[in-house]
């Protein structure tokens, strides 16, 4: 009887490490662990332009603009690059260190600091970025509207999947923005920005260099608005616009709600 066990198990032992040897080979899975899926990467541009036109004034981006959205982009667990046109300083403005999410960045040093060295966006594009932002602030209109690193990195963004964002002036960026195809980006998408009527009552049409409002629509976007100073966001495909300050944290929160779908 002890040899007829003995027998049996010697023929049972090679059997079943064969069946596990087939198990795993029809599931790779069973003989290794998923590889995590690597954090999504987002760039936050912002301007380098710290005149505003012939008035003596100063400007740059719009802090809420940019902490805001780093706030939820941190949130959602995603690496978060400055950059801007020129790399460098990016000059601050609107510093209402009354709002607690500015005031929580602006006693960052670090934060801070990286706002003052920001990556120019020519030593950013060969960075796979899932999203790219396009902060506010007046000084967007100078700077954004036609430099061709802008338009490049946009183009490279959207056709390789990515999501396209910007509030307030930060559309700036997309009035020049074209696809490989020739046709301007914003055609035919629902977009909102800085409204014309919006610029009348902060009383800088005068100032800016060109009309956004106008300029979107001439464009062949279909803009579309809120109320004076008043939240408005608008999703046309993988692009994502916002009116003012107001539309900030909207329009990230936007951004990570078609990244996540995307990645399901």
């Amino acid at each position: 009887m002890h040899k007829t066990s003995m027998r049996l198990r010697a023929l049972i032992v090679p059997c079943l490490a064969l069946l596990t040897l087939v198990g795993c080979a029809a599931n790779p899975a069973a003989k290794r662990d998923t590889a995590p899926t690597p954090p999504k990467r987002v760039a936050i541009v912002l301007t380098n332009h710290g005149q505003l036109g012939d008035t003596g004034k100063a400007t740059g981006f719009y802090l809420s603009e940019a902490t805001h959205p780093y706030e939820v982009f941190h949130k959602a667990g995603y690496e978060i690059d400055f950059i801007s046109p020129k790399g460098g300083e990016a000059p601050m403005d609107g510093v209402d260190a009354s709002d607690p999410i500015n005031a929580a960045f602006l006693a960052d040093e670090a934060l801070v600091a990286r706002t003052k060295s920001t990556t120019s966006i020519a030593r950013s594009m060969s960075v796979g970025y899932d999203a790219v932002f396009f902060s506010g602030g007046h000084g967007t209109m100078w700077d954004f509207a036609n430099d061709a690193g802008v338009q490049e990195l946009i183009r490279t963004v959207y056709e390789r999947g990515g999501v396209v964002a910007a509030v307030c002036h930060g559309p700036a960026a997309l009035v020049n923005a074209r696809l490989s195809s020739g046709m301007y980006l914003v055609a035919g998408k629902q977009v909102s920005a800085f409204t014309d009527e919006e610029e009348v009552a902060v009383k800088l049409e005068k100032v800016v260099p060109f009309a956004l409002e106008s300029t979107l629509r001439a464009r062949g976007a279909r803009f579309v608005e809120a109320p004076n100073f008043e939240k408005k966001v608008a999703v046309s495909e993988r692009l994502v616009t916002g009116q003012n300050p107001a539309s900030a944290t909207g329009v990230a929160e936007a951004v990570v709600r078609l990244l996540e779908d995307r990645a399901e």
